[in-house]
């Protein structure tokens, strides 16, 4: 599985060199630091006297005047926030954090070490970390991208031909461009959703979705019914 299987980077988002679509798709979480940290990478100054109330933003940070930033968030650097990206209150951005274009960054969510590709939307209660949520994806309300085993292991890609180690501790989601998660649900640490999944709400869900697959209640995995 390449990364070019579940999604591609804009070409507004600065970092080509750096996620590259024959990579592993887990490959890309790993590489999130690297571009911040890179000469791509420019921040840029926010006047203290334009920020909205409570609004708490430190170490390098990039934030297109486009953007639409609420009271009560706090933004850690190395964070880059594309143009006409919503950020609502009390959103918690931890760094290490790229998102794209026309993104929602939703009210008391917290955001770490993740890519967010354009148009993507995670407007309520919800953890993203070590994740990459591709073009339109979304998360209902509540929605938990575990990142961590119980045992603190390395996580393991549960593909097809066998299980993968991604050498990563710390995974959370993978979300294909489209995908969408009904609310409270949790994606175990190396989930893969394919490009237009679906996976219901309030269910745990680990493993390898399917493109245009539908992971039930129960479960049980169908084909997306398209009109």
């Amino acid at each position: 599985m390449n990364a070019e299987d579940l999604f591609s980077l804009p070409i507004d988002i600065p970092f080509a060199d750096f996620f590259n679509g024959a990579d592993q798709p887990w490959f890309w979480v790993s590489k999130i630091k690297e571009a911040l940290n890179s000469p791509s990478f420019k921040s840029n100054t926010v006047s203290n006297d334009a920020l909205p109330s409570g609004v708490v933003i430190g170490g390098p940070v990039y934030i297109d005047p486009t953007v639409k930033l609420a009271p009560n968030v706090v933004i850690h650097g190395p964070t880059f926030i594309g143009p006409h990206t919503e950020i609502r209150p009390g959103a918690y951005i931890r760094g290490n954090v790229i998102a794209g274009a026309h993104c929602v960054l939703g009210n008391s969510c917290e955001f770490k070490n993740s890519l967010l590709l354009n148009h993507v939307q995670v407007p309520h209660f919800s953890y993203v970390g070590d994740s990459v949520l591709g073009n339109g994806a979304h998360l209902g309300a509540g929605v938990i991208c575990s990142n961590l085993r119980l045992d603190q292991a390395n996580v393991w890609i549960k593909l097809v031909g066998g299980a993968v180690d991604s050498g990563l501790r710390k995974l959370g989601a993978l979300i294909g461009d489209e995908a969408e998660v009904g609310c409270n649900s949790v994606l175990t640490p190396g989930c893969i959703l394919g490009k237009r999944s679906l996976v219901y709400p309030s269910m745990v869900f680990g493993g390898v979705l399917d493109s245009e697959m539908i992971a039930g209640s129960k479960q049980e995995i169908r084909k997306v019914r398209r009109r």
